[in-house]
């Protein structure tokens, strides 16, 4: 019990202090610390028992992240830098291992700098989904999770980050959360940073989850059809938002807000949707280059079969 172990410590956006432990998670509001030799190593103890319970409980062991569904995602949480975004997670799970391979992109009702709220309505519409990927794919596939993002803020859950996946999981034992952490800056070489953190909630704290980023050789077609929805749903969010204002009966209030509505959709122009044509642009671009390189060595395999 005497032996050393790696401890770290880090504040979240509300002020709550974060231990970590084997890269598992411990709230400090059930810890007592003492400064005496006896009263550490009791302390010790009791976080050595709680981690063990913790693990022994969960059901998901590890998730395996598709590298393309990866790419989407931090799109979609680089999209906007004042207010977080959201969308569900969807694959297989198997054996306590669950394999992410595609994504939702969920429409916001509320657009808040420290949270985001979905209707009930677009979590059956993702189950729906979940379905007619099962049938396109000819294997099974539902929504394993969520993920949002943190601008600004750090990486680690809030308490409402770990209500909400609490209420998940009562209805999935296996359902897992992400967290994208973006527009940080490092303090000491004021470069931009982005963090990612996968958990689940169990007993009112969080708990880490082994995450493995799996390669893939290529864009998926699902994955493709999920990055050009982003732009879509961002101008309809704008639209919707412009909607409630309208017919506004003083002038200068309505030519402000179709102003700020203007303003909002050259931003979604000028951000989201010209990188990403000229990203698919440089695609094709590429793959045009490696289909003429392939068709050359087929050629020049032939004249050596014919030879």
């Amino acid at each position: 019990m005497s032996r050393n172990v790696p401890l770290e410590c880090a504040v979240n956006s509300n002020g709550c202090h974060h231990f970590t432990i084997n890269n598992s998670i411990f709230s400090s509001f059930f810890m007592l610390i003492k400064t005496d030799e006896k009263g550490f190593y009791l302390f010790y103890f009791s976080l050595l028992k709680r981690e063990s319970n913790t693990m022994s409980s969960l059901t998901l062991q590890k998730v395996q992240l598709h590298a393309d569904v990866y790419m989407v995602c931090l799109h979609h949480a680089l999209s906007t830098e004042h207010f977080e975004v959201m969308g569900l997670l969807i694959g297989n799970c198997v054996k306590g291992i669950a394999n992410i391979s595609a994504i939702m992109i969920l429409y916001r009702l509320d657009k808040q700098k420290d949270r985001v709220e979905i209707s009930p309505e677009q979590l059956l519409k993702a189950a729906g989904e979940a379905d007619r990927l099962t049938i396109e794919l000819k294997h099974p596939m539902r929504v394993l999770g969520w993920y949002h993002s943190h601008p600004h803020i750090t990486v680690f859950p809030s308490h409402v980050d770990i209500g909400t996946q609490a209420t998940y999981q009562t209805m999935d034992s296996g359902f897992v959360g992400l967290i994208f952490s973006v527009f940080s800056e490092a303090k000491d070489s004021k470069e931009q940073e982005i963090s990612l953190i996968c958990f689940q909630s169990h007993d009112g704290i969080s708990v880490e989850v082994p995450l493995e980023i799996v390669c893939t050789p290529e864009l998926s077609d699902i994955c493709l059809k999920t990055m050009t929805d982003i732009p879509k749903i961002l101008v309809q969010e704008e639209e919707d938002t412009a909607e409630a204002c309208r017919d506004h009966p003083d002038i200068f209030a309505t030519i402000h807000n179709n102003a700020v509505k203007t303003r909002a959709l050259l931003h979604i122009t000028d951000i989201i949707t010209r990188p990403l044509v000229l990203t698919f642009e440089t695609r094709i671009a590429l793959n045009k280059l490696r289909a003429a390189h392939l068709r050359k060595q087929m050629l020049e395999l032939q004249q050596l079969c014919k030879g």
